[in-house]
């Protein structure tokens, strides 16, 4: 196809739809050339695409569709509905979709964690090759309470808060890959079981899990679900199933995407219980109660809200309208 000749043939119409939307409000006869340049405009990138794709074209029309589309629609992304939207029925639908991935992360860790730690206490020894007597006394008797309790709880709860999202961060970005996700969840547990090794055989245990608690079963839950989204990002070009690799792909990179976001705000839930209720004068029992509740929340949301909105056929990826127009041509 002659590119040049092509675009001579149909600028007049790219030109005057850009015209109808830079105007206000439309007449009726106005909007209904809008929808018929729509629809004309979508065939000729779709042969632009198949026939000479264009780099700056395709960008240009592709840009045209979508202002477009939301003239004759309205803009409803930005919308209070389509906030409320994506925290009432896509993400907890895409973490209820997913949930045998997170969960199946969650198990493999929690186990790995448990026998880790238990091997650390039988074998003292091995402490003592990683850390200096001196060093371990530092944490153990000053670092990890005052850990909780050196900075402005405001302060603290934003930098908890920044951490812990680019560690979910990470997990899910490096999930295409899959061992990356492996190696940064083993380094997150393994630095938690010998914490709480070393705070065992010191006899402080008991303080140890009263300050984990109370935020790291959230945290740590967050972080799971997001090493269990990555693997199955990892999954999708795999195993695509009736999709093609690039369509398989795609779709989970844009439903992690969900999840990314809902587990910032998750976490920042996690993060302003670690910087306010860990260090509290609370007792253990209501400071970890407190960390059981925000637990127990989180399940509720997923298999209750998530469910329902995973019924109504809800699946955590964009909005069909939202995804990028197709239009059949024949070769």
């Amino acid at each position: 196809m002659d590119l040049d000749a092509y675009v001579l043939a149909h600028a007049q119409e790219w030109q005057r739809l850009e015209q109808l939307l830079h105007r206000g409000k439309l007449s009726g006869a106005e909007s209904d050339e809008l929808v018929g340049l729509y629809q004309q405009v979508a065939t000729q990138l779709s042969v632009v695409r198949t026939s000479a794709p264009d780099p700056s074209l395709v960008a240009h029309l592709s840009s045209l569709l979508a202002k477009a589309r939301n003239k004759a629609v309205g803009t409803r992304v930005s919308s209070w509905r389509g906030f409320q939207a994506f925290f009432t029925e896509r993400f907890p639908a895409a973490l209820y979709r997913l949930r045998r991935w997170w969960l199946g992360c969650l198990a493999g860790n929690v186990v790995v964690t448990g026998v880790l730690l238990l091997w650390l206490i039988d074998h003292p020894n091995v402490e003592q090759s990683l850390l200096s007597q001196q060093e371990i006394d530092q944490l153990v008797n000053n670092d990890i309470e005052g850990y909780y309790s050196e900075y402005a709880a405001s302060h603290f709860a934003l930098q908890v808060w920044i951490n812990n999202s680019w560690v979910s961060a990470l997990c899910i970005a490096f999930g295409i890959l899959g061992l990356p996700v492996i190696y940064l969840l083993y380094g997150n547990i393994e630095n938690l079981a010998v914490l709480a090794s070393l705070m065992t055989h010191a006899d402080r245990g008991q303080l140890f899990w009263g300050l984990i608690l109370p935020h790291g079963l959230l945290e740590l839950t967050c972080v799971f679900v997001a090493g269990g989204v990555g693997l199955r990002l990892f999954w999708s070009w795999i195993e695509p199933g009736e999709l093609t690799r690039t369509q398989s792909i795609a779709r989970e990179g844009r439903t992690a995407g969900t999840v990314a976001l809902g587990l910032a705000c998750l976490l920042a839930v996690s993060g302003v219980i670690e910087a306010f209720v860990t260090p509290s004068g609370l007792p253990t029992w209501a400071r970890v109660g407190i960390g059981v509740t925000a637990e127990l929340a989180f399940f509720a949301y997923v298999f209750v809200l998530g469910r329902q909105a995973h019924h109504r056929g809800v699946t955590g990826d964009v909005d069909a309208r939202y995804l990028e127009d197709r239009v059949a041509t024949q070769a």
